[in-house]
């Protein structure tokens, strides 16, 4: 049996694995100068996944004053189906509350119904669609929020 991922802040060291599942993951990835400049803000909140010694997922969270809105939640391809993202989002929910935080939002894309399911087994529902928020491809964004 696997060991438990560690679930750990974000470190300067792992911006090529981040940035590499990002690109894995969707078809507007961040960049490596992205995720460095997130992790120098104070109201960034950003963690990762660490598996067998590899970043398995990443997610993160930017705190504003009346909420936060969560940002890139993914996992490698090759750690995929093990549970990992629901361990790390709901570790990200948990220590955005220890910062205050009671409201959060995040968009997905509303064919992503994996995403979806995660989302919603953490008390988030949907409340409204960002018509072709995203390209490439061109897609509706669902709106959903999490309100403590």
């Amino acid at each position: 049996m696997k060991a438990e991922p560690e679930i750990r802040f974000m470190e300067e060291t792992d911006v090529p694995d981040v940035a590499a599942i990002e690109a894995a993951s969707f078809s507007e990835p961040w960049s490596e100068a992205s995720f460095r400049q997130i992790l120098k803000r104070e109201d960034a909140l950003y963690l990762t996944a660490v598996s067998d010694g590899c970043i398995a997922g990443m997610c993160g969270l930017l705190i504003g004053p009346y909420e936060a809105e969560v940002f890139n939640v993914a996992v490698s391809p090759q750690f995929r189906g093990q549970g990992i993202a629901g361990r790390m989002f709901a570790e990200l929910l948990r220590r955005g509350g220890e910062r205050g935080v009671r409201n959060f939002t995040l968009e997905v894309r509303v064919s992503n119904q994996a995403a979806i399911r995660l989302y919603e087994k953490n008390g988030f529902v949907r409340e409204g669609i960002r018509p072709r928020f995203y390209s490439n491809p061109e897609e509706d964004a669902l709106i959903m929020w999490r309100r403590g």
